[in-house]
Parts: structure tokens; C-alpha cells; sequence
């Protein structure tokens, strides 16, 4: 053999292709990406393709400065990196980890068959370490529901990642730990998530507030029970001081524990957001949102060039309490007006579709005049011109879509100076238990969970009412001049009020309390002609 067909040898055994699995996050849900590396003789070169972001591109040179700094040598060569599908377009730093694996395949510094069913995910620093990133709870679930055995992820995203059951999540602190780690010369352990222990310290979370705090207003409470129980949007109006926001700050108190299922479902809309701390571990309580009413209808709603969740998404199975909502701009409001009807949000922008899931229970609270003292004609100075222009900067069709309308009136003195013993939050909560778990037998095998969901063809056969409770309603709807929408939700609270007295079926009573919590006079919306 001659000079030059030596040399071609060498060269045929310098190149090599390998590639890894790694994921991109697009809103909250996660692609599955192919890093293709292949590394041949040539001038030396370095090159990215795949439908990339500026900070994708930019992973070549974290990644040769990481792989240097780690201890790997690697020799001049012609190297070319692929991320697979190139129609999806990628973004963020979570491929890092992968392509660095690869490349360190492909130049023979790992066997193909140990990146075979693992997927990696992770941040490249300079010095070879691997850092966060956000989404990793999706990622896994994706692992998972595509039939991947093994995920490694950054050691701080570990506890998180291995949440997920019937998949092995391992945990990487640097770039040599991994190489390592897969050739069989370093030991990492799985991460393991205890639920069971997870789920008892949620309550221990909890703020110390309590119902007990609240000294009368039992018309409220009694309506915030309600709508605990069924998961109702409820607007509180009445003049500043009276503990509106007290009330709503205390709901999740009487607001049942999260389920093992629920705390995955807020979790990973919280990892997507990048505002699920490693410290604290998932998301076991109900969230408590609570935007300032400056917020954009994009704060709440979400979205951005690479979309993200809003409050709304963020007040999952939890509340979301907008304080002076007549302060909110327009937008802002009739933002909530769809994930109020569907559960849902859809963000469309050029690059993707993304759906972001709205289960929340919206707690607005209103002052009924600019001033704040309406109807008491001794404070209040408001023309009543004032008064329906400052109500009206709520549209009627969002307020079509509110459950329970709670009129709180100001304090007495007398609760003041000689407190009665109040109610606790854990009295409360038994009640609101007993009537979901009414709910769950009655829902079971549905997609419905609350009362508040029933859809309207549905209404009709959960809601059944006798002969006397149906003309009720016949007259109702004829008093308030109420729309079909209105006259649905009436009967949704009274289920829930019925559930509440452990009654199988609705009485005229159960409608009643839920037209008093629903209908307030004319004196804050419509002529003053007696309808609500």
C-alpha cells in the first residue's frame, strides 16, 4: 500500500455519524429532536443546520468550549450538527447537552448503542457544567408517552423530572459526569420523587389565614362556600374596607387538596414558565394568582415570540383573583371571556399553535362606584351617570359569564367590638369535601369534575327541577330578563347548593339562594328598573 492509500485509510476511519434524542419546548408542549452529527476529514469547520434560533446557533460554540474545558481533546475535523425535523423551528438551550453527546460519539468517546432510548436535555456552561432549563416535567411526560426508558437531565431538574412513573430520570451536574456515566466508569443514581410525602408537606405550606378571621359578613362567606364547592366565577362588590380581598385571599383554605394527577398538571404548566423552583419541589397546593391590575391581556392570557402561560394558565385547578377589576383595561377583561367558556387557551403566533389549558376559578372584586360608597347616599357623591359608566367598564357578556354575584356590605360596628366565634376554614372545607365528592360520583366517567362545567345541552339532565321549581324559573327569567346563558348558570349554583345540603334533587330554595347570589338589583347594573 502506497503513501496516499494510507492515508486514505485514516480518513475513512476518522469519519463517523451518530446521533442522539433530545426535545424542544414549543409553549408547553414538547418535540422530539434528532441531533445528527456526522464528522469527516476537511478543513476544519463547524457547522449547525435544522431551522434554528439565534441561541440553537449559538450552542457550537458553548458546546466546543464546554467539551475543551471537560478534558476531551478533540482534532481538527470537518463537523457537521442536524436537528431533525428541520421544518420544526428551534429555540431555547435544551438541546446543549445532546449535541455534545454527539459530537463526542462521533469523534469516539462513546459507543452508539449507550445513546440508544435516552433522551438529554440540559444547558451547556463554559466550564462543562450542565445547568437548568425549563419545561423538563413536558419533556419527560413526551419521554415517556413515546416509549423512551431513560432520561438525563440537569441535576437541578431531576427531582422534578422523575415525578413521572415507568421511566428512569438521572440527573447530570457536568459534561464529564455524563461520558462517564454512560460508559459505565461513574455511578449516578435515579432520582426518585416520594408522592406520598410530597402531597402530606403541602399543608404545611399553606399560609396562616383563616375564615376565622373575618368578623361577620356571613353572606359572603356563605357565597365563597358555594362557589368552593363548584368551582363558580364569582364577582364581590361592595365599598373599599369591607375585607373583599381579606375573603378572596383566604379561599384556597377552604379549597380541597390537589390530586397526585392535578399537582403534575399545574407542575408542568409552572416548568414550561420557568417559575417551578428545584427547591420547593412540585406544585401541591392550589395556586393563588393575583396579577395587579396594570397587567396586559398578553400577561394573562399569554403568549410572547416564544409563547408562554399567562396568570390564566397559571391559576390552574386554583383561583385567579383579579383585585378592582373595573381597573383592568378592556382587553384585559375580555381576554378571559373565551378560557371562561372552554377551559382553554390557544395563542397563535407565526412559528406555532400553542394551547395552554384554563381550569381556573376567576374571584373578581369591584367597588360599585368611583368613590367607592355606593348606594350610601351620605358618602357617596357619584352622579348616577358616574356610577354605570364606571360598573359598565365591565362588558355585559363577561358578566353573563360569572357564576355568583356577592354584594358585601360594610362592616358592623357591633362585629367589631363584641366578635362572636367565627367559622375556621376546616369547618368549611368538610362541607365543601362532602359536596365534591357528590360530584365526583355523579361525574364519574364524564370529562367533568365540577358543576361549573356542565356544558348546556348537559344542564338539562344534571340539573333536573320538578314542576314547582321549573315555573320558578319560568318566572325568574321573565323578572330579570335573563339570557339563556344567565338562566344555565342558575341552575349549575343551585346544584351546587343542593350538593352543599346533601339534597339529590333541586328544590325551590336551592334556586332561590342561587338567584339572590346571582341577580343584584338595578341599583348597580341596568336602570334601576329592577332587573339585574
Amino acid at each position: 500500500m502506497d503513501f496516499r492509500g494510507f492515508v486514505y485509510l485514516l480518513q475513512e476511519r476518522s469519519e463517523m455519524f451518530c446521533k442522539t434524542t433530545s426535545a424542544v419546548l414549543i409553549g408547553m408542549s414538547s418535540e422530539m429532536i434528532t441531533v445528527e452529527t456526522d464528522v469527516s476529514g476537511g478543513l476544519p469547520y463547524f457547522d449547525m443546520v435544522g431551522y434554528l434560533s439565534a441561541e440553537v446557533k449559538e450552542a457550537k460554540e458553548r458546546v466546543r468550549t464546554a467539551v475543551r474545558n471537560a478534558g476531551f481533546k478533540l482534532e481538527p475535523r470537518r463537523v457537521i450538527v442536524n436537528l431533525s425535523p428541520a421544518d420544526v423551528r428551534k429555540s431555547g438551550t435544551m438541546c446543549d447537552l445532546a449535541i455534545a453527546a454527539a459530537v463526542l460519539c462521533a469523534y469516539g468517546f462513546i459507543a452508539q448503542d449507550k445513546l440508544n432510548d435516552v433522551l438529554l436535555i440540559g444547558e451547556l456552561s463554559l466550564d462543562g457544567s450542565v445547568r437548568s432549563v425549563n419545561g423538563v416535567l413536558s419533556v419527560v411526560l413526551m419521554a415517556r408517552k413515546l416509549g423512551i426508558s431513560k432520561c438525563i437531565v440537569p441535576s437541578v431538574n431531576a427531582f422534578e423530572g422523575a415525578a413521572v412513573d415507568d421511566i428512569e430520570v438521572y440527573g447530570i451536574h457536568t459534561l464529564k459526569e455524563l461520558i462517564g456515566f454512560l460508559n459505565g466508569s461513574c455511578y449516578v443514581e435515579a432520582a426518585y420523587t416520594d408522592k406520598e410525602a410530597l402531597l402530606d408537606q403541602s399543608g404545611k405550606r399553606m399560609p396562616k389565614i383563616d375564615f376565622s378571621d373575618i368578623s361577620g359578613q356571613r353572606t359572603m362567606k356563605r357565597g365563597l362556600e358555594i362557589a368552593a364547592a363548584g368551582m363558580h366565577h364569582t364577582m364581590l362588590i361592595g365599598p373599599p374596607g369591607a375585607g373583599k380581598s381579606m375573603a378572596a385571599r383566604r379561599l384556597p383554605t377552604i379549597l380541597p387538596g390537589m390530586t397526585w394527577d392535578e399537582c403534575l398538571e399545574v407542575s408542568e404548566i409552572y416548568s414550561a414558565a420557568g417559575l417551578l423552583k428545584a427547591s420547593e419541589g412540585l406544585i401541591t397546593s392550589r395556586p393563588f394568582r393575583s396579577p395587579h391590575h396594570t397587567a396586559s391581556d398578553v400577561a394573562l392570557a399569554g403568549g410572547g415570540r416564544v409563547p408562554k402561560p399567562g396568570e390564566i394558565s397559571l391559576a390552574h385547578r386554583g383561583v385567579l383573583f383579579l383585585d378592582e377589576l373595573t381597573e383592568f383595561s378592556s382587553a384585559a377583561m375580555e381576554v378571559m371571556r373565551q378560557p371562561i367558556e372552554t377551559g382553554k387557551i390557544m395563542i397563535n403566533r407565526l412559528q406555532a399553535m400553542c394551547e395552554f389549558p384554563a381550569g381556573f376559578m376567576l374571584v373578581a372584586a369591584i367597588n360599585p362606584c368611583r368613590c367607592g360608597y355606593y348606594p350610601d347616599v351620605k358618602k357617596c357623591h357619584c352622579t348616577p351617570l358616574q356610577i354605570r359608566r364606571y360598573i359598565g367598564r365591565i362588558s355585559q357578556p363577561l358578566m353573563d359569564r360569572i357564576d355568583l354575584n356577592i354584594e358585601v356590605l360594610p362592616v358592623r360596628i357591633d362585629a367589631l367590638q363584641e366578635p362572636s366565634e367565627e367559622e375556621s376554614s376546616g369547618e368549611i372545607l368538610k362541607r365543601v369535601e362532602k359536596a365534591r365528592r357528590i360530584q365526583d360520583e355523579r361525574y364519574e366517567g364524564t370529562n367533568y369534575r365540577y358543576n361549573s362545567q356542565l356544558h348546556d345541552r348537559d344542564v338539562e339532565f344534571y340539573c333536573t327541577i320538578g314542576r314547582a321549581e321549573r315555573e320558578l324559573m319560568r318566572r325568574i327569567y321573565e323578572k330579570y330578563d335573563l339570557s339563556a346563558r344567565s338562566y344555565h348558570k342558575i341552575l349549575k349554583v343551585a346544584r351546587t347548593i343542593a350538593d352543599l345540603s346533601g339534597h339529590s334533587t333541586i328544590s325551590t330554595e336551592d334556586i332561590s339562594e342561587a338567584v339572590f347570589y346571582k341577580c343584584l338589583d338595578g341599583r348597580y347594573w341596568g336602570n334601576n328598573d329592577g332587573k339585574g
